[in-house]
């Protein structure tokens, strides 16, 4: 009989934690398609500032339509992409949980670039750019700063648990 030690506990651990940021990727991934147009209205009013306080930096808006799809579909085909590495990174994990160390250390890369792509999108995308520079967290009605930061603050954390090499 298999006894569980923490060292595989650790291994089942990364697994799932994987697996929990694939499940949230999907979720986000189905909403973004099939409400398109509640999504691309978030994008718009960021974009064009119109809900936003400080009327000296509204030169930074971008009004246009064209562009404001265009950069949804930025945004979707990067959630798209950090869906697959993660859900390619739980799958790689799983599959090598029994593995030797280094095997099972190596397997981490997929889970690594999904993280770093979501990162990305909720660290670089929204809370900077969407907070610094189209001062999104001035917006009372077009302000995702605190759930991204949420989602960051969930994410980050497992990056750094997932990268450490604690399998012997």
């Amino acid at each position: 009989m298999n006894t569980l030690t923490t060292e595989r506990l650790i291994r089942y651990s990364k697994v799932i934690l994987m697996a929990y940021i694939s499940f949230f990727g999907l979720l986000v991934m189905i909403h973004n398609v099939t409400d398109y147009g509640s999504n691309y209205t978030y994008v718009a009013h960021v974009l064009s500032m119109d809900t936003t306080t400080n009327e000296n930096l509204k030169y930074r808006a971008i009004d246009s339509p064209i562009v404001h799809h265009r950069i949804y579909w930025f945004i979707i085909t990067m959630e798209v992409t950090y869906t697959v590495l993660c859900l390619i990174g739980t799958y790689q994990l799983y599959r090598h949980i029994n593995s030797p160390a280094e095997v099972f250390h190596e397997a981490k890369k997929f889970s690594i670039m999904g993280i770093l792509a979501a990162i990305f999108i909720y660290y670089v995308c929204l809370q900077t750019v969407g907070v610094e520079w189209f001062e999104m967290d001035t917006s009372q009605s077009w302000n995702a700063k605190d759930w991204a930061r949420h989602i960051v603050d969930f994410i980050f954390p497992v990056m750094i648990y997932i990268t450490l090499k604690l399998e012997h």
